[in-house]
């Protein structure tokens, strides 16, 4: 019991560097202004996987997956909605230009390139 304890606060520990990443990285991108090259399904899969990882922590009574799940699960959120409002939108600049609602912009980046229309 002690040894998972002990692995469950290292647990807690290396979820917090790992959810710090994603704020590292919304940083990044308002510092230079855009998202441009920042991939739109990679926080879509890592958001799907904590997400479920979330649920299955409440589910099993899992305190310390629950907690590593809540930390990231935020910090990737922040990142979502940085890279929302800072992806290089195909009529930014024009005086009529107004952002997607943020359904159209998740659905986009969900469907394959081939197949999407470019925002």
């Amino acid at each position: 019991m002690i040894f998972k304890d002990i692995l469950g606060g290292l647990l807690i520990i290396t979820s917090i560097f790992d959810a710090w990443k994603y704020v590292w990285n919304a940083k990044a991108i308002r510092r230079i202004g855009t998202a441009r090259g920042h991939s739109r399904k990679f926080i879509n899969a890592a958001l799907l996987n904590d997400t479920i990882k979330l649920f299955y922590g409440i589910i099993i009574k899992d305190l310390f997956i629950v907690l590593s799940s809540i930390f990231a699960l935020g910090t990737m959120t922040f990142l979502f909605y940085t890279i929302y409002k800072f992806y290089p939108y195909k009529k930014r600049g024009l005086i009529n230009f107004r952002r997607p609602n943020i359904l159209l912009y998740t659905i986009n980046s969900i469907v394959p390139n081939r197949i999407r229309k470019r925002l």
